[in-house]
């Protein structure tokens, strides 16, 4: 018999950074260095995850969001991202190629990247993050959800970096000793 109650109380989850971001986005791509930025500094104490919000204006960022859930079930969806945010140029020129082409530079199989943009196994999930994202008001890319406030970067990232840190700092700091 399993009783969880014996093993004392759960811990509270450690904070979350929501990034709703698109992956064809030049404002996306210049976020880039925030975000290592902020892994660097929190390890695993924050979590930050990617949603997607493929914005209409860019033909090739429903199926970049797709490769990325792709890329996350092989176990490498961050690397992904941010090869394929590092060449936002050449993903409007080459499309769903580039995707391909940068799953194989990633030791990614190539082979399922491209089957899974075939059959759309990931679609259900690209559109949740964005349904999710109309919901709490996202119009553009990035912005940030962290501690239920949203933060939009796709003006300026200016600033944004240290009103995370500031949040991410505060809900740290309201963890009981040793949960960080």
């Amino acid at each position: 018999m399993n009783d969880a109650t014996s093993a004392g109380p759960t811990p509270p989850p450690r904070p979350v950074l929501d990034v709703w971001c698109e992956l064809q986005c030049p404002d996306c791509h210049a976020a880039l260095d925030d975000l290592r930025a902020l892994r660097e500094r929190y390890g695993d104490r924050l979590d930050i995850r990617l949603r997607h919000f493929p914005l209409a204006k860019h033909k090739h960022a429903y199926a970049a969001a797709q490769a990325a859930e792709e890329a996350t079930e092989q176990g490498r969806g961050w690397p992904y991202a941010e090869a394929v945010l590092a060449r936002t140029e050449e993903l409007a020129k080459g499309g769903e190629k580039l995707l391909l082409k940068v799953a194989g530079e990633l030791g990614l199989d190539a082979e399922e990247m491209d089957t899974a943009l075939i059959d759309g196994r990931h679609l259900l999930i690209v559109d949740a993050d964005q349904a999710e994202g109309k919901a709490i008001g996202v119009t553009g890319t990035p912005t940030y959800v962290i501690g239920g406030e949203r933060l939009d970067g796709g003006t300026s990232q200016e600033g944004l970096r240290a009103r995370i840190e500031q949040i991410a700092d505060r809900l740290l700091a309201e963890r009981p000793a040793g949960q960080d």
